[in-house]
């Protein structure tokens, strides 16, 4: 658990200074023969239109813009991962956290651009959404994974849960 006790080891030292500013993430991202500076940014105003445009490069079901910007506003955190394309930002990566101000939080919405995939940025993006979380002292993180996701959350640190599952889930019943 070596990846869990830096997390745990560190809250309110001087790691981070949140600004809500952009930060100069990496200097040199090869894509595309192409030399990129990627930024990490914790604002939260998220053009929703491309952050659905986003979440459609991996598949996921479209989710009507009114509902994605209440939960945007109802989130803990919000972190995203860009580069400027001729002065304009190009949103690659993205998650949040809602949280109940105190010990938990749950992780949601992680996506990274399937074109950046496979550059370690989804496990960049986790690391400083965790060590944002620990900074405020949450202890317990929780996240929910697809299937196909799941390895990667457990080289992060992520345990399935060994009893069993003990989380329920309520839905409508769809007629």
């Amino acid at each position: 658990m070596v990846f869990w006790s830096f997390f745990f080891n560190n809250t309110k030292n001087e790691y981070y200074k949140k600004n809500n500013k952009e930060t100069l993430l990496i200097t040199e991202l090869n894509h595309n023969n192409k030399i990129l500076k990627v930024y990490l940014s914790f604002e939260n105003n998220i053009n929703m239109l491309e952050l659905e445009k986003l979440c459609d490069t991996v598949g996921w079901v479209r989710r009507p813009i009114t509902k994605v910007k209440i939960a945007l506003e109802n989130s803990f955190l919000i972190i995203s991962i860009f580069y400027y394309n001729n002065h304009k930002k190009e949103l690659i990566g993205f998650a949040r956290a809602t949280s109940d101000n105190s010990f938990n939080a749950t992780i949601w919405d992680v996506v990274i651009h399937p074109e950046f995939q496979k550059k370690g940025l989804g496990k960049i993006l986790m690391n400083q959404l965790i060590k944002e979380l620990r900074y405020h002292e949450i202890s317990t993180i929780t996240l929910f994974a697809d299937p196909q996701v799941i390895k990667f959350y457990t080289h992060l640190g992520f345990l399935m849960d060994p009893d069993g599952v003990k989380g329920m889930f309520w839905y409508p019943i769809q007629n």
